[in-house]
């Protein structure tokens, strides 16, 4: 393990962002969460992208001091141009929009290193850390330059690269995701391999993720989900009301991998019988067909299409469901079920990657990953059974609640990586231990599908 010039009570650490935005969400906002979070932990230097400037002054970091942004536009704007050219259409083609920006981004970090090369080679920082991408196709020179400098390099989270479950071609179609069908070969890209094998430690934000990096990988490898709230960033929580129709909410990218359409179609029957509600908000290329969905089953006092909304007006629609229905099949993180859980909503959500990893017997629902039409015959399923006995959503909620309280806000994320810096300051011996959800008293909670056996 390289040892750096100077280990103190704070380490200096250089925190690489290209995405980091306060006022956008997905990725840019993780980026500026941990970001912002790890100067709890950690004397922090931010160096992000020039668009994100303006935002980030107006959070209060001083230019120079607490942070440095980087022009890169001059190649990052064409390429950008032709990553949403060639994806025909908005809120489509992600693989395309990440695989073009990946070939974009060593500009960035090329213009990083000319900047900050000489302080990171002189012992300024003790690590410097690299948080976006979370795309793991993206490469990094940093590696090998700051190992040469004798200073730890730490990326990550990375997370990304869920294969398409079977049975969803047509989705998968739909979502001009053509490139999906050769991700893997990323792996070839000049440059990864080295890259792996000089960075100090790598933090994996999903299991899955974990498996994709190699034996160079695994071998410095630590789990942590990528995913945080900030208590009461979305208001204040609200306790279970099961009195009457269940209000069941769906929040996300109306894009067909996310299954709005699939879970009207799931829900219908309870819709028609008055049993729940349904509250969709978001928006993107299918909210004509969801519409039109609505109309043709005379749905309009049972379905609402709130469609985009910003953070609070999220949570004030999300803080009065009962349910956090969302089907989506192919979901890297699952920054909504946190969120969600945050408030009190029990999750209802597809067993696979990012959700499947975060909600547990005692605080959601898991539906089996299956085809199109056994996905939609599941949920109906589920929230049947909910319906028909809905008295333990209170303790559930409660039990998601505390659950994410403790062990998913970015003040505690940040704990987790200061673990992971320890590690490369020589302040531990051995690597730190993957995140384990600690269910505590939740383990005495009937598991879910008991729930639904209570009928």
């Amino acid at each position: 393990m390289s040892q750096v010039s100077r280990i103190g009570p704070r380490p200096r650490v250089l925190v690489i962002a290209e995405a980091a935005n306060p006022e956008w969400v997905s990725v840019p906002l993780v980026g500026w969460q941990i970001a912002s979070a790890l100067r709890r932990v950690a004397d922090v230097h931010l160096v992000t992208q020039v668009r994100n400037r303006d935002a980030v002054l107006r959070a209060g970091l001083v230019e120079g001091q607490d942070f440095t942004a980087i022009d890169s536009e001059a190649l990052a704007r064409p390429v950008w141009a032709l990553a949403s050219w060639l994806r025909m259409g908005e809120g489509k083609g992600w693989t395309m929009l990440t695989a073009l920006a990946s070939l974009s981004y060593p500009y960035f970090e090329r213009l990083v290193w000319k900047q900050f090369g000489a302080a990171i080679r002189s012992g300024h920082y003790d690590i410097v850390h690299r948080v976006t991408p979370l795309s793991p196709t993206a490469n990094s020179s940093l590696a090998a330059k700051c190992a040469r400098a004798g200073v730890p390099f730490v990326l990550g989270p990375l997370n990304g690269g869920v294969p398409w479950p079977a049975g969803f071609d047509a989705e998968r179609r739909r979502e001009r995701e053509w490139l999906s069908y050769v991700r893997g070969l990323y792996r070839l890209l000049p440059g990864r391999t080295r890259m792996l094998r000089n960075t100090a430690a790598l933090i994996a934000g999903s299991r899955h993720t974990l498996t994709e990096l190699g034996t160079d990988g695994q071998e410095r490898g630590v789990y942590i989900p990528e995913n945080g709230v900030t208590p009461d960033a979305l208001g204040t929580p609200t306790l279970q009301d099961i009195s009457g129709p269940l209000r069941c909410c769906f929040v996300g990218r109306l894009v067909p991998y996310k299954g709005p359409d699939m879970l009207i179609e799931a829900l219908l029957p309870l819709l028609q019988a008055g049993r729940v509600t349904l509250d969709i908000v978001g928006n993107g290329p299918l909210e004509q067909t969801l519409r039109q969905m609505v109309q043709d089953n005379a749905l309009e006092g049972a379905v609402t299409l709130h469609g985009w909304l910003d953070h609070s007006g999220v949570g004030a629609v999300l803080s009065r469901a009962n349910l956090l229905t969302f089907p989506s099949v192919r979901e890297f993180g699952g920054g909504v079920v946190v969120e969600a859980m945050a408030l009190g909503v029990v999750p209802v959500v597809c067993d696979y990657a990012g959700p499947g990893e975060l909600v547990t017997a005692g605080t959601g629902f898991k539906v089996p990953m299956a085809g199109r039409s056994e996905l939609i015959a599941a949920f109906r399923q589920t929230v049947t059974a909910i319906c028909d006995n809905p008295r333990s959503l209170p303790q559930m909620g409660a039990n998601a609640r505390d659950l994410v309280r403790t062990q998913f806000t970015w003040a505690r994320k940040a704990d987790q990586i200061e673990q992971v810096y320890e590690w490369m300051t020589g302040k531990r011996d051995t690597r730190p231990q993957p995140f384990q959800i600690q269910t505590g008293d939740m383990a005495d909670m009937p598991p879910s599908h008991a729930i639904m056996n209570e009928r």
